[in-house]
């Protein structure tokens, strides 16, 4: 797929398109007024959130992912010293295991690709396909703009995005 291949491509500006893209997704009033946020850490063919994680996690609850079996866990961040590579070379913390996903205030999600009608293409493993429907969370996708298409295909059981934040 094209797209992927432009992802494992990114040249330098993946680090100021990352910067503006978090800068425009930490001033959305959504993630303003969420106490416990759902974030991911980043591969390097996705927008950038290492630092990101480690600035917000010092004013709200910042929850990742891990990869357990087929499914995703949520587990606290509690600082860089807690991680420990996981499934497909993702960084992943070892604090709690956090199961009271009512309470998650906003997700920001990664993705393949999104459309405008915030429909998301993961990388098919259906990892945050069986997550997404468990949260009533605030959703965003974050993309680099190239990753932001006309149309995603997506089934009547895929859960969309809120909205999408990219840059132009």
């Amino acid at each position: 797929m094209a797209l992927l291949k432009t992802r494992h491509g990114l040249s330098t500006t993946h680090q100021s398109q990352s910067a503006e893209i978090l800068t425009a997704l930490e001033a959305h009033p959504a993630f303003r007024a969420a106490h416990i946020v759902l974030l991911y850490y980043s591969l390097k063919d996705e927008v950038d959130t290492h630092e990101f994680v480690r600035k917000w996690s010092r004013e709200k609850r910042i929850l990742l992912p891990v990869v357990v079996g087929d499914n995703l866990e949520l587990r606290a961040y509690t600082g860089p010293e807690d991680l420990a590579t996981g499934a497909y070379g993702i960084e992943e913390p070892t604090g709690e295991l956090f199961t009271d996903y009512a309470t998650i205030d906003f997700a920001a999600i990664p993705g393949v690709a999104f459309d405008v009608a915030g429909n998301r293409l993961g990388r098919g493993k259906g990892y945050y396909d069986r997550l997404l429907p468990q949260l009533t969370a605030f959703k965003v996708g974050i993309c680099f703009p190239f990753q932001l298409v006309e149309e995603v295909p997506a089934e009547p059981f895929d859960i969309r995005m809120d909205t999408i934040i990219t840059i132009k």
